[in-house]
């Protein structure tokens, strides 16, 4: 299935914040429905951030750079 642009703009965004202490992986909703169920992702994309094996924070839609490292921010600073 092709993905709508504002995922694949989505993607590339995450692969530009490049940290020692964050991984980003990506996961086809598509090829894995029971795991995207699991988590309930609802909307593509959306974004988890974990920490310590639990969510610490969810970002849904397709933000402009600047939106989502000021979304993801207080995050990644705990």
């Amino acid at each position: 299935m092709v993905r709508p642009v504002p995922c694949h703009r989505a993607g590339a965004r995450g692969d530009g914040f490049q940290r020692e202490d964050l991984r980003i992986v990506k996961l086809n909703v598509d090829d894995n429905q029971q795991t995207a169920a699991a988590y309930g992702v609802m909307a593509i994309p959306t974004m988890l951030l974990f920490r310590d094996g639990q969510e610490a924070h969810r970002i849904q839609g397709a933000l402009p750079k600047k939106r989502l490292e000021a979304a993801l921010e207080p995050a990644l600073a705990a």
